[in-house]
């Protein structure tokens, strides 16, 4: 531990202007250029052969022990969230790091420049690989349509993106460290998410003095936004169902009845089944409502991210190895689902995976009062303790990642089976058919 411990702090300066620095200069996904171009110049700059993400921002490495074992991937998310009214947000932007990827980027930036130290490698065996990774935030759908329009992309989620480009292969196993206000612990895992855009389609008209000629689509969209709330209570429990739709534009202008009118939602579930049945039911009263007032909707489903399971193994890591660096800081698992979603659930699809928290921040996620206040805790400490990790996964001959490796059960057989399966959550078109003897076909 003292090796660890003294080659973490030898770059203590290094790690706290790394999280200051990203945290002035925030970035929704996909464009967090800054941030990306910092961690490149450094990593550079400590020795590192980087592959850079093509075309996107991001890149990672892999450090070879020189003998022979698994290879263990570490993460680090780079994006962050929106949230104008924070006070040290982008004033043109509006972006704010109220997620605590600063954290995480600089962090990994330690667990590097640590790992380059005398004898941090000692009793390690296998591969190490670090990895800058954009756009974990589900947001600026419109954004990231586009970027997938134009060939820059093929998956909304950073780390399927790079996953479905082959920047993953070969690892064996993954883990990363999110910052949290609730304390040193580990969950079992997160819900996953479908995403949805829906255009609703009416006809225009003057509001004043014929609005009988018109057919008004915001008026079938707060129908949907109420059928929606309608069905709540039929979700089950046990699925852990959420959904949350906002209006992204409610018409053009008073005076004429709003003839386009656009939604975004996630279907969130803790199974790929609970998600696809609920968004079947959504799909179903969002239809329903376009058909009463005499509208057509247009609904994109398109997958958000997987379920994210944490495997047992891997979370008795996380807590062995807390011990060790942070023995004065009570650790706690819980073997619960949180409802969030994260892009960690595509690669928990098809390896073991594990996201523990560590202490450091306070506010509320993604709110206006997300700060962090202890960045000698949230970055520091957590650099010890995510390379104490690393060491006790890939010591002795990497034991513990064949033991895991030996009992884990993939969701998917291969990363082309999960993405095969990821493309056919991929719908969308006009789900209403007017036909002229006054009938109506749906198709959900």
């Amino acid at each position: 531990m003292q090796t660890i411990i003294n080659a973490v702090d030898k770059h203590h300066q290094l790690i706290l202007d790394a999280e200051r620095y990203i945290w002035k200069n925030p970035e929704t996904g996909y464009k967090e250029f800054k941030t990306s171009a910092y961690l490149e110049k450094h990593f550079l700059e400590l020795g590192y052969d980087l592959v850079m993400a093509d075309g996107i921002t991001g890149f990672y490495t892999v450090l070879d022990t020189g003998r022979p074992g698994p290879e263990v991937l570490v993460l680090g998310e780079m994006d962050s969230i929106i949230c104008p009214s924070h006070p040290e947000s982008d004033p043109e932007t509006g972006a704010v790091h109220s997620c605590g990827h600063n954290v995480q980027s600089a962090t990994l930036l330690g667990i590097a420049a640590a790992l380059k130290e005398p004898g941090v490698l000692d009793e390690m065996c296998g591969r190490i690989r670090l990895c800058a990774v954009p756009a974990e935030e589900l947001l600026e759908i419109e954004f990231r349509s586009q970027l997938k329009a134009d060939g820059k992309i093929k998956y909304f989620g950073g780390k399927t993106e790079f996953l479905s480009r082959g920047y993953f292969e070969g690892v064996d196993v993954a883990f990363m460290v999110h910052a949290s206000q609730k304390g040193f612990m580990v969950t079992k895992g997160w819900v996953g998410c479908m995403a949805k855009k829906v255009i609703y389609k009416g006809k225009a008209a003057h509001a004043g003095g014929s609005p009988w000629n018109g057919r008004n689509a915001l008026y079938a969209a707060t129908c949907g936004l109420n059928a929606i709330n309608a069905i709540r209570e039929t979700f089950q429990e046990k699925d852990v169902i959420r959904v949350h739709p906002i209006i992204t534009h409610g018409g053009d202008m008073v005076n004429a009845i709003p003839e386009v009118v656009t939604m975004e939602s996630y279907v969130r579930g803790s199974t790929f089944e609970g998600m696809e049945a609920a968004n079947r039911r959504v799909n179903q009263a969002l239809c329903g409502a376009a058909l009463s007032i005499g509208t057509n909707v247009e609904i994109v489903d398109f997958p958000g991210y997987a379920p994210q399971y944490s495997d047992d193994e891997m979370m008795q890591v996380c807590a062995d190895a807390a011990a060790l660096a942070v023995p004065e800081m009570p650790f706690s698992v819980h073997n619960v689902i949180a409802s969030g979603s994260t892009d960690m659930g595509d690669l928990s699809s098809v390896m073991p995976v594990v996201q523990p928290y560590m202490p450091g921040v306070e506010g509320t996620s993604h709110g206006n009062d997300y700060y962090v206040v202890d960045p000698e805790l949230a970055c520091v400490t957590n650099a010890k303790w995510q390379l104490t990790m690393l060491k006790l996964l890939l010591k002795d001959g990497g034991a513990r990642v064949k033991k895991i490796l030996e009992n884990y059960q993939p969701p998917f057989a291969s990363t082309e089976e999960y993405l095969t399966y990821l493309d056919s959550l991929n719908d969308s078109g006009d789900r209403i058919l007017y036909r002229e003897d006054g009938t109506a076909e749906i198709r959900l």
